[in-house]
Formats: C-alpha cells, structure tokens, sequence
C-alpha cells in the first residue's frame, strides 16, 4: 500500500531586517568623517562663477538659476563691458538686456529681476550690495539661496548653507537629511556642521556633485566617502584595483 505523500508546509520567509537607525551622535560624527574627506579631495573648491566684486556676483548668481555656471561665466564678460555697475544696469532697456542673456534660459523673468535688482540698489542702497540677509532678499529675483551665495563669498558672513540641486541630490544620498525642500535642508545641515564650515560646505558638496556624485550616474567607485554613504551602489576602487 503506497503512502501518500506529506504535504511541506512553506516556511514563512523572515522579514527583511530593518537597518536600524542611525542616532543624532552618530550622524553628526559620520558629518564630520564626509566633511573632512570632500575638504582633503577638494582643497580648492569654490564658486565657480567668476565675478569680481559682490555686484558681479550677485549677477552672476541671479543668470545661473537653472542655467550652468559655465554658460554664465561664458555671458558675463559682456554684460558688465556694457553694464559695470548698478547704476548703469539700472538705466537699461530690458530688450537689450534680454538680448545679452537669451542663452542662459529664462531671459525675459532674469531681465526683469537684473533691472529691478539695480534700480533698488541704485536708489535704496548707494549702489552698494546690502550684507545683510533679509534686505538682500527684499531685491528682484534675490531668495535665500541667493543671498547665501552673496554673503558667504562676496562678503565671507556665514548666514547660512547654499542649498542647490547638488547640495539637494546629496544632502539626501547621503542622508544628511530626508526633508525635501531647501529651506528644510538647509536646517538640517546648518544643525550638523559648524558654522564656520557653512559656505565650504556647499562648495564641497557642490565640486563632489558635479564632479562624481552626479545625478543619474554616481560614480561610486572612485568616491572618496564610500565607506561613509548609505547609498553607495558598488565599493571604492582603490588605486591598486581592490575594493577592500
């Protein structure tokens, strides 16, 4: 008489284990190891708009919303030949103005805030640029993230952390932060990293981002804060072709 075969029972597949949660103390020495890496890869970083004075710049900031700093840097030569200072931009026509800047994108809304910006400064403020954070943002087409820039570079005052598309796509890889919009970034990193680094930080982030974190593919093997990203997709190669 043949025995009819036992039926097996599916074991039940073990949950997934959750990584656990890294704690306030341990981010903030993981943001100290990231920090000092980027600083030993970049010695040099910096904002790589080219200007002169804190007028130069804050042009150059208002024409590189969703534009490249390279495409700026290649507009700017002749748009201060023919606009040096505040007060010559002030009294210019927007066509010609639209004209100078049609390939960085957005023409016609960076005309407008470039004219308004120079006729606030023209007649609110000497033609000088304010260094303070909340009268720079009362000018045309000047947020916060324009404002960091100006502060941070032009005028060395650490207010806050420039958080860009770079520092966004980053902040998150390396989960710095899980917020989502800059202002909530930005709170995050001015929370972790002292306040003397606050500029620096955007320039590390920012070189890091363009130069291997980049959008669609991280370039992961060569990173130098592997180790230390959660989101890191292969091991560092290391010069002798390990990935130890």
């Amino acid at each position: 008489m043949k025995r009819r075969p036992v039926a097996r029972t599916k074991r039940k597949a073990k949950p997934a284990r959750r990584s656990r949660r890294e704690t306030r103390e341990e981010l903030a020495l993981r943001a100290g190891q990231l920090f000092a890496r980027l600083a030993a890869e970049y010695p040099d970083a910096h904002c790589e708009l080219d200007y002169r004075t804190p007028y130069q710049l804050l042009v150059a900031t208002i024409l590189s919303a969703q534009c490249t700093d390279a495409r700026v840097n290649l507009v700017t030569p002749e748009f201060f030949a023919r606009y040096p200072t505040p007060r010559a931009l002030a009294q210019a026509e927007r066509g010609d103005v639209e004209e100078l800047i049609r390939s960085t994108g957005f023409f016609r809304n960076k005309a407008k805030s470039l004219v308004g910006m120079a006729q606030a400064l023209s007649e609110q403020h000497g033609g000088e640029v304010p260094r303070g954070m909340e009268v720079l943002r009362t000018l045309p087409g000047v947020g916060r993230k324009t404002a960091n820039v100006i502060l941070g570079n032009a005028y060395g005052i650490n207010e806050g952390v420039t958080v860009d598309t770079h520092v966004t796509r980053l902040a998150a890889r390396l989960r710095l932060s899980r917020q989502t919009t800059p202002e909530k970034i930005e709170r995050d990193l001015m929370a972790l990293f002292p306040r003397a680094d606050w500029t620096l930080l955007s320039h590390l982030l920012i070189w890091h981002g363009r130069r291997v974190c980049i959008a669609r593919r991280p370039r992961c093997e060569i990173c130098v804060v592997n180790e230390l990203c959660p989101s890191a997709r292969v091991p560092r190669l290391h010069p002798d072709g390990s990935s130890r």
